[in-house]
């Protein structure tokens, strides 16, 4: 029997784990002031990165709207050159028509065999050159007027209207050509005056006012940037 108790206590000495042994927590006390602290944070955090994400997205839309402004300057640039040229061969044109309006021969040629000839007054055509308007169409479908000056929203617009109705010369004397009266030989020469009307009317005497237009928009434009 003491056998047995010495047993149990050297058991006990080497440091027996109890059967039954309760944890202890500690729960942290904090007060409203770290509350408040934490929710600030919260707040803040949202805040700046709605500030950032739209910061981001305003520069995106200041570079996109440079870049549209550009393709309207090229494109500008482009029908400016092309304007030039239509002026030169619209006065082509009109001599010509002056020289038919003095000469029967070439009145003959003008008209034959019931067919208007065009070409031999307009050898390439009633419309030397087409007029882009791509760029303009773009911006726009990009709501460029919302992000541009109403100047330069006015100006742009007026340069395009121009171009259009520059361009309409070749519906209009088209509706001459093939009208019956062209293809008497007994009319030629009241033929001959309403398309030289025409010329006057839709081109000629409106180009000199849209290069002055290009030109204004062009510096309005480059400023822009």
């Amino acid at each position: 029997m003491k056998k047995e108790t010495n047993i149990q206590n050297e058991h006990t000495e080497e440091g027996l784990i109890p059967k039954k042994h309760k944890k202890k927590y500690v729960y942290p006390i904090r007060d409203w002031k770290e509350y408040l602290g934490e929710s600030f944070l919260i707040v803040f955090s949202v805040l700046l990165a709605l500030f950032l994400t739209e910061h981001i997205n305003k520069l995106h839309e200041k570079e996109n709207t440079k870049i549209l402004l550009r393709s309207i300057s090229a494109e500008l640039i482009h029908n400016r050159k092309a304007i030039q040229e239509m002026q030169d061969y619209d006065f082509m044109v009109l001599n010509k028509i002056d020289s038919a309006l003095t000469d029967k021969r070439i009145q003959k040629k003008l008209v034959s065999k019931d067919e208007f000839h065009l070409n031999v007054i307009a050898p390439q055509g009633i419309l030397y050159r087409y007029l882009e308007k791509d760029a303009w169409s773009v911006a726009k479908n990009n709501n460029i007027i919302s992000k541009i000056d109403i100047e330069t929203v006015s100006i742009l617009t007026r340069v395009y209207e121009y171009q259009d109705r520059i361009m309409k010369v070749e519906d209009e004397v088209a509706k001459i050509v093939f009208d019956r009266p062209s293809r008497d030989p007994k009319q030629v020469h009241r033929t001959l005056i309403l398309i030289r009307d025409n010329y006057h009317g839709w081109a000629v005497d409106l180009i000199p006012g849209l290069l002055s237009e290009i030109d204004r928009t062009l510096e309005k434009l480059k400023k822009s940037e």
